[in-house]
């Protein structure tokens, strides 16, 4: 638990011109410098926001479950690695490790993907993008009268090309999530009278949704969106909207808007909230959240804690150990494209001096363990196997993601979204209300 400094369990008063957020944990304030006028640093600014809520989306702490320390994989014996991977795949028996093909493009992108300014960078990115934005309207979740989330938003480029979609749509909000401050945002640049974008400076993890003004008075079907939402960002994301989110709905006994606009028999809202049809087409099984769209990335971020598929883990005798070493196995994935250590030096100082101009332009290979790292394995196993077993970690893992979303009344899915000479890290989650028509609806 933490407070800020106006709570009553934050014994005196933060130091001048330090940040006035109180660490439970540490006993003290935050010792972080912040701007003139302000009372938080960057990190705790949503601590002064109503939608703050310590740690709500962050799971339950099961310590007891990990051990004080564990051993890096390259620490391991060769028999223990063995009956890891063992474990690994009795664990994956019958999981499909091909997912299909859902690589799309949308026309909202065809000009900036034409553009002969373009260099390999801008044009992967503008490839993914296009390929999620073709994914959200192949779900039917590109419309009006929706607030689209956008999780890790970096620069906001993704809700960026969702609003040029969907042109002149009525009644479209944005909310940007980002934890870190971000130069170059390209959402400060919209003036459409009829899209309203909103920056929060916040990590998921304290994010509590439904207690947003737009969403908490005007009730829009929420739509989560992002483009390489990284590790156990994912996992937060996830329990931010279908947890902290919709159950809020659910226990405060309100009537959905959907169920609220067939009563009302309003023209206007029924054709605006289901475009493609009449009343009869408007659910009376209303979730506010209308649908998820994540591409994945970085499982070796991934947390035993904040994971949201534990019960599956669970369920097939795994536990906190054997996810420490499945996620950071999952690293693999990508060891085949492995660099030189000099080039792997370069790039880590360049990310470290653009990582507030380039956060959401996920470079695979500024992020992965290479095979050069403190967990290679040399002369143990191939290049080639140890990409086979990363590609399982991250199967594994993703597929306690779709249980989980089962679980809460969704329709999850899993697909390759961008060709891997684009990112190496190419897989999107989908999910959208068990209620929901949409043909894309299977895992």
């Amino acid at each position: 638990m933490a407070t800020s400094a106006t709570s009553p369990h934050a014994p005196g008063f933060p130091a001048e011109g330090r940040c006035g957020y109180y660490v439970e944990k540490k006993k003290r304030f935050c010792r972080m410098v912040v701007a003139a006028g302000k009372r938080f640093c960057g990190e705790h600014a949503g601590a002064a926001e109503d939608f703050y809520i310590q740690d709500i989306n962050a799971g339950l702490r099961d310590e007891t479950e990990i051990p004080e320390q564990l051993v890096p994989i390259s620490s391991l014996s060769e028999e223990q690695l063995e009956k890891l991977i063992k474990k690994l795949r009795k664990a994956s028996e019958g999981l499909n490790s091909t997912l299909k093909d859902h690589i799309m493009s949308h026309p909202a992108l065809h000009d900036a993907l034409n553009d002969p300014k373009n260099g390999d960078s801008a044009t992967k990115h503008l490839k993914q993008q296009a390929s999620i934005l073709g994914n959200i309207e192949n779900l039917k979740l590109l419309g009006p009268r929706r607030c689209f989330v956008e999780f890790g938003a970096g620069k906001g480029k993704l809700s960026h090309w969702v609003d040029i979609a969907l042109k002149d749509a009525e009644k479209v909000h944005f909310i940007l999530v980002e934890k870190v401050t971000t130069r170059f945002k390209v959402d400060g640049k919209h003036r459409k009278k009829n899209s309203v974008f909103e920056r929060l400076q916040i990590d998921i993890q304290h994010l509590c949704l439904n207690k947003i003004p737009v969403l908490r008075e005007g009730k829009l079907p929420v739509v989560g969106i992002g483009k390489h939402v990284c590790g156990m960002a994912t996992d937060l994301a996830l329990r931010c909207l279908v947890e902290t989110y919709a159950a809020s709905f659910e226990e405060r006994n309100e009537e959905p808007l959907a169920k609220r606009i067939k009563n009302d028999k309003t023209e206007k809202e029924i054709y605006t909230l289901a475009k493609e049809g009449n009343e009869k087409n408007v659910p009376e099984k209303w979730n506010p959240v209308a649908g998820i769209v994540i591409a994945l990335c970085c499982h070796h971020r991934c947390n035993w804690r904040h994971y949201v598929g534990k019960e599956y883990f669970r369920a097939l005798g795994l536990g906190a150990v054997e996810f420490h070493y499945f996620q950071r196995m999952s690293s693999w994935a990508t060891c085949g494209m492995r660099k030189t250590s000099l080039e792997t030096s370069n790039s880590t100082t360049k990310r470290q001096d653009n990582q507030n101009d380039d956060s959401e332009e996920h470079d695979d290979g500024g992020y992965r363990i290479t095979d050069d790292g403190a967990d290679s394995l040399p002369g143990l196993l191939s290049v080639e196997e140890k990409k086979k077993i990363g590609h399982l970690c991250k199967l594994l893992i993703d597929q306690g993601r779709i249980q989980y979303l089962q679980q809460k009344g969704f329709s999850p899915a899993l697909q390759y979204y961008t060709d891997p000479l684009v990112s190496l890290e190419n897989v999107l989650l989908t999910a959208l209300p068990n209620h929901s028509s949409s043909p894309e609806t299977t895992a």
